[in-house]
């Protein structure tokens, strides 16, 4: 079965042309559309239906920088070990835990101001990560890249906890 990659014709890469993704997606999926099916047979209607629904889990992959990464170090044999591995820099602890004490006093302050500023931070430290492992990941540098994910999977759930936390505030 051809990975994501393949499937879209596009470079088994990290950096990941966003305008070529987009129309490979659309090629693939206007191929694929349950409307050229209608009078097909119903094994041919389920393959299209298969067709589709692969393309758009391809498509959320390689879109998300986060799952693009993930899915490269698994296609060449890198097990992430998210649920047994969580050992990390010192350093990364460290930030994770002060930026788990902001959350928690803007959150208790009620201060948006100061949760705008931690969600910025945040993003930015993402933008980093994503970098990073961008580069290892074209470099061939899989194991290493491997730890980087699981930095991202961290600040990917930490944004999302404060996104959730200015529901909250805001309702």
């Amino acid at each position: 079965m051809q990975n994501h990659f393949e499937l879209f014709h596009l470079p088994q890469r990290f950096s990941v042309d966003p305008a070529a993704l987009e129309k490979a997606y659309h090629e693939v999926q206007n191929q694929a559309h349950p409307d050229k099916f209608t009078q097909a047979s119903g094994a041919e209607k389920r393959v299209a239906m298969q067709w589709a629904t692969r393309a758009n889990e391809a498509y959320k992959t390689l879109k998300n920088p986060f799952r693009r990464a993930a899915y490269l170090c698994e296609l060449h044999g890198v097990d992430l070990e998210i649920e047994s591995n969580t050992s990390m820099p010192r350093e990364f602890l460290m930030q994770q835990m002060e930026w788990r004490e902001e959350l928690d006093d803007a959150k208790a302050a009620k201060n948006l101001d100061a949760l705008e500023t931690l969600q910025q931070t945040v993003r930015a430290a993402r933008q980093t990560e994503i970098a990073g492992t961008g580069e290892l990941l074209d470099a061939g540098n899989y194991d290493a890249a491997a730890l980087n994910v699981r930095k991202l999977m961290f600040l990917e759930k930490f944004n999302a906890e404060i996104s959730d936390v200015f529901a909250l505030i805001e309702a």
